[in-house]
């Protein structure tokens, strides 16, 4: 069975599911996922997971992710970007750039955001665009949001271009309608395009296109990166024979020193990829502060 991820560029258009389900056809892999959506209107990196890398898909949306947005002020509209109705708007004629990269310095750091009211956020446990949909009223409670830096790169009002890299569930849409506000102005996402997750850049992804063509010459699984290159933040050691086996049957094991004496300070929690011997990824192991032995977080076959 394929194990790995690929790094899919996709284009503005098809929803992720979509992409997921041509590569779950295509491949005849049958357990594949993604780490990460973007909106239909969105473009760029997109993580498909497949066969056991899907267990790993929770620690690949965790890495910092970096976009290129463009949003134009004067307009607010119901979903925060170009496809939904305009509710508000306002003269952007006096915004200059200097106030535009005063307002944008106000986003950066540990925010916090109100997710748009059509945006997959649970509510009575239902995405919020599907009460939004209906026309029902749709409250949605702030958020911590981790902002590392934003960048501008181009004034040409109405329409102004940036780069922000932020944290997982960090809406860029909610940046370019809060942006708006704190301009006065009003303001929307008029295009997005997600450059990198984490190591994963846009330069290096597949396009479907690409993609298409190796289902259909059967070069595709050139394209498959190993399940732990968007791991490798997450420090590492490798497993005597006999602890290898313990792991893989779920039991916990005490490390010799000359395993770990790499790893930064031990402390409770600390999360490791696990190695066999022949360099195979064995798991990711959690370290146990109170009994001093290390435990099973995921095992692959």
């Amino acid at each position: 069975m394929v194990s790995g991820i690929l790094n899919v560029n996709k284009p503005s258009g098809p929803t992720s599911f979509q992409v997921v389900g041509m590569v779950r056809r295509r491949s005849g892999v049958r357990r594949v996922g993604h780490a990460g959506t973007l909106d239909p209107m969105a473009g760029g990196v997109l993580l498909v997971c497949l066969g056991q890398a899907s267990r790993v898909s929770e620690y690949l949306m965790g890495l910092p992710k970096t976009y290129r947005a463009t949003v134009r002020l004067g307009a607010s509209t119901t979903t925060y970007d170009a496809e939904g109705d305009v509710v508000r708007e306002g003269d952007y004629s006096g915004v200059t750039e200097g106030a535009l990269r005063e307002a944008l310095d106000g986003f950066v750091g540990e925010i916090m955001q109100t997710p748009p009211a059509f945006s997959a956020v649970k509510v009575a446990g239902q995405p919020a665009y599907r009460l939004a949909r209906r026309g029902e009223a749709v409250v949605l409670k702030p958020r911590p949001a981790s902002v590392y830096r934003i960048d501008l790169l181009r004034f040409q009002p109405p329409d102004v271009e940036f780069e922000v890299e932020c944290g997982k569930g960090t809406y860029v849409r909610s940046l370019a309608h809060d942006l708006g506000e704190k301009l006065g102005c009003g303001a929307h996402l008029s295009a997005l395009t997600r450059t990198a997750v984490g190591p994963f850049r846009i330069e290096e992804a597949v396009t479907v296109d690409e993609l298409e063509r190796g289902f259909e010459d059967g070069s595709w699984q050139e394209h498959v990166l190993p399940m732990d290159y968007g791991l490798l933040y997450i420090p590492a050691i490798t497993l005597h024979i006999e602890d290898e086996k313990d792991i893989r049957h779920g039991q916990a094991v005490t490390l010799d020193e000359d395993r770990t004496e790499t790893l930064p300070a031990i402390e409770d929690g600390i999360l490791c990829r696990a190695y066999a011997e022949d360099g195979s990824l064995v798991g990711l192991i959690r370290y146990d502060g109170g009994t001093g032995m290390w435990r099973a977080r995921k095992v692959f076959a």
